[in-house]
């Protein structure tokens, strides 16, 4: 069995937990890391990401005529998260203590460690409803070079160099079952040791145990992230009062590995859980034609030009169009059904449609400013959005609506959808076109975006007519509910010390990152701004390193 002896023990090797060991390596203690993947998975679930940080009044900002302030900032953030319980104190203090940090020294600290980001700023999850309510007012969503890997990156040259000096211990294949307390405080952890793997990163791994350990330490940080890759605990915490009942079917937009199992080995313990219900998933999921893990799902990243229907059909309204407001959208989807639908032109798909995920952005991921430009700026649709176009299971292509209509049918036979209640619908929102004026709320979001020089740059089509030819070939995608991030968790203090079920400080155990809901016990409240999951992760993971 091993057994070892350090400062402190960081179960998780993602970015929190990359983060933490930095942190608390720099205040000199000694650190032990595990994680139950192999070593081509260091940096977990941050790598597949698209690389946004959530920053405040930033000179990226300032130079695309972005006028935003710590005040503005916060102000959004509390009308989106929407605190209404008691234990929301912890998660209220992170994200007042988190927007702080956004609008000051973030971004330096970010730079120092060698991130650098794309100078358009996204607006991401628009709100669309009031000013006082969800959504960002303002463009935040700051894309790193790189993408995900890019701020994975930092934390991966400096974990290799840790080690080298043998102030961090790297033990992969480690799966923690059990946290050991003596007196009352956690004082080590131990698990299996599972078979070597040299599966791909993202792949699924064994889980043949080949021995056993227990280690030792001061203190132990737990990063193991959420319960998105569980379908089962997924809706075992679903909100159906609020949200309506789980889908049967969901595409899964984070790896097998992501499967919530220390949350109840945590409770196991003696720790406490707070806002299991609140959750983050995405409407706009597609199977992806090449998949890495079991049922993987890839975002669409939309502009606000696709016109969005759901499952009977029914065009949906405002607010709930495109990158507005995810959790009422997903609301008004599953009142339908389990599905929804885009239909947009060849026109709106080159201009306006993305794909979350480093491997889907290899322009931003791996090029520099001539790839992007030859990729999102040229004639057609990234390789990447063409790919999905031609080969996912969720596309119709057609040159005619009722040719789309009948592929849109193939797909979907127990809910079949009637031609000419489309046709209407569309021809309807087609005529707004044809003066400056309109009372299509929709179209009035599209003159919006375009006001903004970024989104007209990269990111908004040209106002057209859907059902002109010239526009095409018509596109639909059949969208399904894609699962992603836990927004609630393990219940810690400011100190990122977790907390006991009445609210005392559990001696020796730190969280960081989702398995915390990023901060506090949720420090989203209801909603996510976008962003703010990686950024999250550097905050919560910094605080418990500077403290463990």
């Amino acid at each position: 069995m091993d057994n070892t002896q350090t400062d402190v023990i960081i179960v998780g090797a993602g970015l929190a937990g990359m983060v933490a060991a930095h942190e608390a390596i720099l205040r000199g203690r000694s650190v032990l890391m595990l994680d139950q993947e192999a070593p081509q998975s260091l940096g977990g679930q941050a790598f597949w990401s698209l690389g946004g940080l959530f920053m405040v009044d930033t000179p990226e900002q300032r130079r695309m005529g972005i006028k935003d302030s710590p005040e503005l900032a916060l102000n959004d953030w509390m009308g989106s998260a929407q605190f209404d319980r008691p234990e929301d104190a912890n998660p209220r203090l992170y994200a007042e203590r988190f927007v702080e940090w956004a609008a000051g020294p973030m971004r330096q600290w970010c730079f120092d460690l060698g991130m650098r980001w794309f100078p358009v700023v996204g607006w991401a999850e628009r709100g669309g409803a009031q000013a006082h309510g969800h959504g960002n007012s303002v463009p935040r969503f700051h894309i790193t070079w790189g993408t995900g890997t890019g701020v994975v990156a930092p934390f991966l040259k400096r974990m290799t160099e840790y080690a080298a000096a043998g102030k961090l211990k790297l033990a992969f294949r480690h799966r923690v079952t059990g946290l050991i307390t003596t007196d009352g405080a956690v004082t080590g952890v131990r698990g299996d040791v599972l078979e070597n793997s040299t599966a791909a990163r993202g792949q699924s791994t064994s889980r043949e145990v080949t021995g056993s350990f227990e280690h030792h330490a001061d203190a132990v940080v737990l990063t193991t992230g959420g319960v998105g890759g569980d379908h089962a605990l997924v809706r075992k915490h679903w909100p159906e009062a609020r949200l309506g009942k789980p889908p049967k079917v969901m595409v899964a937009g984070v790896p097998d590995y992501v499967d919530g199992k220390m949350h109840g080995i945590a409770k196991a313990a003696g720790a406490g859980l707070i806002n299991e219900d609140r959750m983050w998933h995405y409407c706009e999921g597609v199977q992806n034609w090449n998949p890495i893990w079991p049922n993987h799902g890839i975002r669409i990243l939309p502009g606000p030009s696709s016109m969005w229907f759901d499952a009977k059909g029914q065009r949906m309204e405002a607010p709930f169009l495109p990158g507005f407001d995810t959790l009422g959208t997903l609301k008004r989807i599953l009142q339908a059904g389990e599905h929804s639908w885009f239909i947009l032109t060849q026109k709106i798909i080159e201009k306006e449609f993305a794909l979350s995920g480093s491997e889907q952005n290899p322009d931003l991921t791996d090029g520099g400013w001539m790839d992007v430009l030859k990729a999102r700026v040229g004639a057609g649709a990234t390789p990447a959005v063409e790919a999905f176009k031609n080969k996912g299971a969720d596309f119709v292509v057609a040159d005619d609506l009722e040719t789309l209509v009948a592929g849109m049918n193939r797909l979907t036979p127990d809910h079949p959808l009637e031609l000419e209640g489309l046709r209407r619908q569309i021809a309807s929102r087609d005529a707004q076109l044809a003066n400056p004026f309109s009372k299509d709320a929709q179209i009035t979001a599209i003159r919006g975006a375009r006001a903004y020089r970024g989104d007209k740059l990269i990111r908004t089509a040209k106002p057209h007519a859907i059902l002109e030819g010239e526009n095409g070939p018509l596109i639909a995608v059949r969208l399904n509910i894609l699962t992603r991030k836990s927004l609630g968790g393990l219940h810690t203090d400011i100190e990122g010390r977790v907390l006991t079920p009445d609210g005392t400080v559990m001696p020796g155990l730190y969280a960081a990152g989702e398995v915390c809901g990023f901060g506090g016990g949720g420090y989203h409240g209801y909603n996510a701004l976008e962003g703010t999951f990686l950024g999250g992760c550097l905050f919560s993971g910094r605080i418990a390193g500077q403290n463990a």
